[in-house]
């Protein structure tokens, strides 16, 4: 699994325009070389990804990739405010690298990898006015400062009776997919939907990695952005500019009318490519990407449910207390009459993640396992 110097700075200049200004490039080759160094056993993860890279013909385009559509929002608000906005980050360096180099010390800190002291510093630059973001590197890791999140961050609105509010962001990497383990591979959107205070959104999309992550920034009350690990290298379209997108919208990805999909973040591709083989079964199927849980959109799903009568949801969470669980019951009390059959879940089993890569790739949901689901349960 060879990965050579002259790769890590071919791909390393062939990203310099994810963030624009000096030292990007520099930034990035010696962040790569690091990890080559320091990582040798994710070697074969990360020689797929670089082969992606250098092998597209238009990635010079680097502000198309999900991770880059992040860091360009994060840039723009650095950017248009003198003061506020302060960025807490610790290892995933991959997420803001060339920040620190475009706007300094003052506005990033680079902290060390304690999620307690990055949540506690975050919520206390927030209570003084700034508007922090902070990056928590595994979202498994959250567990390790649940405590500030949802018992102080998420409750010092109410407990304060308004006085206090936070207008924070914590990012965190989400998902399977990257053969990291049970301790590194979750996906617990789940976890940060059940406490009341917090707003929840999940991008699927470079262009949501953008505007979802701006309008999160631009909330008054604290929200947690999940990004699929998987999902960093997507390209796609994204906007120039200032593009933000307002919490709580779901999107129709794929117009259909005989069975809806909601599905999330990773999912989402999954669901859009497993409709397109059952259409071939003649199954027209409408996929729904939720892309915040907290708030819900339950006007789209609801009005797609109510056209299709048949509801399925793709969760890459445990299936225990899973997003889709919620949906599933709100659509039971309110559209029961509108169904034409059992709403279906199709998840991940309530088990840790195995990193052994054909585990991993049986226990998280896969397009044939959305197809097969649906086929079995239309009959």
């Amino acid at each position: 699994v060879a990965i050579e110097a002259e790769e890590i700075h071919d791909v390393s200049q062939r990203f310099a325009r994810m963030v624009p200004g000096p030292g990007f490039d520099v930034a990035l080759r010696a962040w790569l070389t690091d990890f080559v160094a320091l990582h040798e056993t994710h070697a074969g993860v990360f020689r797929v990804w670089l082969d992606q890279v250098l092998n597209e013909p238009d990635i010079e385009d680097a502000g198309r990739f999900a991770v880059g559509s992040a860091l360009d929002a994060i840039a723009q608000v650095l950017a248009g405010h003198d003061r506020g906005y302060p960025l807490d980050v610790n290892a995933a360096a991959w997420t803001v690298v060339g920040l620190l180099e475009r706007f300094g010390p003052e506005r990033v800190r680079d902290t060390p990898i304690s999620e307690e002291a990055i949540a506690g510093a975050a919520m206390g630059a927030a209570m003084t006015g700034l508007r922090p973001i902070a990056e928590i590197m595994f979202s498994d890791f959250l567990a390790t400062c649940w405590d500030l999140i949802a018992n102080q961050i998420a409750k010092t609105r109410y407990m304060t009776n308004g006085q206090i509010s936070l207008p924070l962001v914590i990012r965190t990497a989400n998902g399977a997919g990257s053969r990291f383990g049970a301790q590194h591979s979750q996906s617990l959107e789940n976890w940060a939907m059940a406490v009341p205070g917090l707003k929840v959104v999940a991008p699927a999309t470079p262009a949501d990695a953008k505007g979802l992550l701006a309008g999160a920034i631009r909330e008054p009350d604290p929200v947690i952005v999940f990004e699929h690990k998987s999902l960093y290298a997507t390209k796609g379209e994204v906007p120039e500019g200032d593009h933000v997108e307002e919490l709580g919208r779901a999107l129709v990805r794929r117009a259909g009318g005989d069975v809806t999909i909601v599905a999330l973040a990773a999912m989402v591709p999954r669901a859009l490519e497993a409709a397109e083989q059952l259409s071939a079964d003649g199954l027209d199927a409408e996929v729904i990407d939720v892309r915040s849980l907290v708030p819900l959109d339950m006007s789209t799903i609801g009005s797609s449910v109510a056209k299709t009568s048949r509801l399925f949801t793709v969760e890459e969470n445990p299936r225990l207390c899973g997003w889709g669980a919620e949906i599933a019951s709100i659509v039971g009390e309110e559209l029961f009459d509108d169904l034409d059959g059992p709403i279906v879940r199709i998840t991940t089993p309530h088990v840790p993640l195995p990193a052994a890569d054909e585990l991993e790739d049986a226990t998280v949901p896969s397009v044939e396992r959305i197809v097969r689901g649906v086929l079995a349960a239309v009959g």
